[in-house]
């Protein structure tokens, strides 16, 4: 099955679960720590997470991602802050016709798959920043980060990056990471400092 023909749905939703898990392990005094995403701390990264989920709803609409806030503020509950977004998402994108409904985005139009792919690999990668960032299992369930990057490294070459493509080069993996870790390694995020 190639890139185009993979329903990202189901893989996404794992990865929202994982991430409402991550948030939920996160002791009170780690929200102001900072995490390998060097533009967020971990209050601030769990915003963006919802805020990423709520603009993957207003693509699927058809509306201007840009009109939802990159970063959700005003949270006293992010699980369920995040359990809500989530449930905004899925009333547009559980139709199967959203698939291969053309989506634009900021950075291009495509088909509705390719914008869930992009949200699984926020969702994987901010999850591992997430995890490193407070002390817990940084690695997702191995067959769902496997083939989120085996999707990815088809979906997002290793050139080019930077500029319209917002990731950076691709990092080396050490030789003992696990699927989830190399995913962020793909995605441009340096590892090292946080294993």
């Amino acid at each position: 099955m190639t890139t185009m023909q993979t329903d990202p749905r189901p893989l996404f939703r794992a990865a929202l679960d994982r991430v409402a898990d991550l948030i939920e392990g996160t002791a009170p005094d780690r929200f102001d720590a900072p995490t390998p995403c060097p533009e967020f701390d971990v209050n601030s990264l769990i915003g963006h997470i919802v805020g990423t989920v709520d603009r993957g709803r207003v693509i699927g609409e058809g509306g201007d991602p840009l009109t939802v806030p990159d970063i959700v503020t005003d949270s006293e509950d992010w699980i369920a802050t995040l359990r809500a977004a989530a449930d905004r998402y899925w009333t547009v994108w559980d139709d199967d016709a959203m698939l291969d409904t053309p989506v634009t985005a900021p950075w291009g139009t495509f088909p509705g798959r390719a914008a869930i792919l992009i949200a699984l690999n926020e969702a994987l990668v901010h999850g591992w920043d997430l995890a490193v960032a407070t002390g817990q299992s940084a690695e997702a369930d191995p067959e769902l980060a496997a083939a989120a990057l085996g999707i990815m490294q088809v979906a997002l070459p290793a050139e080019p990056r930077g500029g319209p493509i917002p990731f950076g080069a691709v990092v080396e993996s050490a030789a003992d990471a696990g699927p989830t870790e190399r995913l962020a390694n793909w995605s441009g995020r340096v590892s090292a400092p946080w294993r």
